[in-house]
């Protein structure tokens, strides 16, 4: 189990088993949080069964939807007391009833998700991923 808990320690995520690699982004959103994203389906409220995935949220959060751009896919999850950034989630459940959801793996200790290959994904001007470089959580640290 994989955690990632705020700084004021009121709200966390859970995620099951491997995160596998994680998404560097630099879409304007992504870029001004400076998020690094593991992905998968949201759990049901107890972090884990009927909601059809491996990611939990605990604790209280405030949610916020980019408007402007068309009719807004996700919203962003944060602590309404630090304010740290847990997760976006899907405002749409898919066809398979499941949400997809995505935590921001910053939260989590960094000893374990150093390991972590990094994906980069060019959302500002392409919306292609870009070629592995080889780098892990851990370079993007120091």
């Amino acid at each position: 189990m994989l955690i990632g808990t705020c700084l004021c320690e009121a709200a966390h995520w859970a995620m099951e088993g491997d995160p596998g690699p994680v998404t560097a982004c630099n879409c304007s959103l992504c870029r001004r949080y400076g998020a690094l994203w593991a992905y998968d389906y949201e759990a049901d409220g107890e972090g884990r069964g009927d909601g059809g995935g491996r990611i939990g949220l605990h604790g209280p959060t405030r949610a916020f939807t980019r408007r402007g751009s068309g009719t807004p896919s996700l919203e962003i999850r944060f602590c309404p007391t630090c304010a740290c950034v847990l997760c976006w989630r899907g405002l749409q459940v898919g066809q398979d009833g499941r949400r997809r959801m995505a935590v921001n793996v910053r939260l989590a200790p960094p000893e374990a998700v150093a390991h972590l290959p990094i994906d980069h994904f060019d959302g500002l001007d392409t919306f292609d991923d870009l070629p592995r470089d080889g780098r892990c959580v851990r370079d993007l640290w120091f």
